[in-house]
């Protein structure tokens, strides 16, 4: 669909939902997330109301992820989150077929940061920092105990379920690296029992909250959730490539893991089984290396050979590095 043929559209959308007088402004497509397209613009009303609104919605002819939820099970994950007390944007429409812009929805565009190097350094969230890891614990203790009882259908991922998916991407990619043969044996080895499973957001980490120097205003991306265990988000945003040079700090390069678990529990998460969270801080530098691996394959072979995938792809070797420190610490 053109722009011009875009706007015009969500015009005609617009001004079901708000009124024959509504006018759209300032549509922008925004970077980030692959397998979704997302716009930002705002419903202005005939008394001048603005309203500042995210369109995410399917790209023309895509289908969701084999096991990923689908678009519409995304913004029923967003209500729920809200109403858990999950720091959420509002989701205003869900597009049904006569809205004409295909599978997707409309929520609430929430103003704040996402970007790592602005969290980490900018003299604005100085203050935010120090208590942001114990805040980011309280909110996934409430995401882990929503009820999936009232949400669409979700995927059960186990620990060897996510191994062996993992190993197939490694071995189809044909980049063989003894640290990686290492840490799949260890993680295979030393899986934990898997638990009751419980709602996991599968990606929480930078880039995926917004903060403001009030703290965190909505968790966003909910489009790899699924049901397991919860200690793999607690490990995931552990993981050292999204701690971005803070590696003393594990919680997202700002923060502890106690201060971390300390919110968890406090908020009601049940006590954290720090070995469990270890083992899924290692799983998650193994993944994340294999994902850079998929980058380079995919560089190498003509697909994409964009200066970004290169460089992702090169962080394969970072990935060896964090997983020697985590399997054969210094004593």
């Amino acid at each position: 669909m053109a722009g011009d043929d875009l706007a015009d559209v969500l015009l005609r959308l617009i001004r079901r939902l708000f009124g024959e007088r509504c006018r759209v402004a300032s549509i922008s497509r925004l970077s980030g997330g692959a397998s979704k397209e997302t716009l930002a613009f705002d419903a202005i009303e005939e008394g001048g109301d603005r309203r500042p609104l995210i369109l995410r919605r399917m790209p023309p002819h895509t289908n969701a992820k084999v096991g990923a939820p689908e678009i519409e099970t995304e913004a029923a994950l967003i209500t729920a989150a809200m109403a858990a007390g999950v720091p959420s944007p509002r989701v205003v429409h869900v597009l049904a077929p006569e809205d004409e812009l295909g599978r997707g929805f409309l929520m609430q565009r929430i103003d704040g940061e996402t970007i790592p190097r602005k969290i980490l350094r900018d003299a604005a969230y100085a203050g935010l920092r120090p208590r942001l890891a114990r805040e980011l614990g309280g909110i996934l203790a409430r995401l882990h105990a929503i009820d999936v009882a009232g949400l669409p259908s979700l995927q059960t991922i186990t620990a060897a379920d996510e191994l062996a998916q993992l190993r197939e991407i490694y071995l189809a990619d044909g980049q063989p690296r003894p640290v990686f043969e290492l840490a799949f044996r260890w993680i295979a080895e030393h899986a934990p029992q898997e638990p009751k499973p419980s709602l996991v957001h599968g990606d929480f980490r930078h880039g995926n909250f917004i903060v403001d120097a009030s703290g965190v205003r909505a968790v966003l991306d909910w489009e790899l959730t699924h049901l397991g265990d919860p200690m793999r988000d607690l490990g995931w945003i552990c993981t050292n490539a999204w701690r971005f040079g803070g590696i003393d700090k594990p919680v997202g390069g700002f923060g502890t893991l106690e201060d971390l678990i300390a919110g968890y529990e406090a908020a009601g998460g049940g006590k954290v089984d720090v070995a469990r969270v270890k083992f899924w801080e290692t799983f998650g530098s193994l993944r994340w290396g294999v994902m850079c691996l998929g980058m380079l394959a995919r560089y190498e072979r003509g697909g994409d050979r964009s200066i970004e995938r290169a460089m992702i792809g090169r962080r394969a070797s970072e990935n060896e590095i964090d997983l020697l420190r985590l399997l054969m610490p210094r004593r």
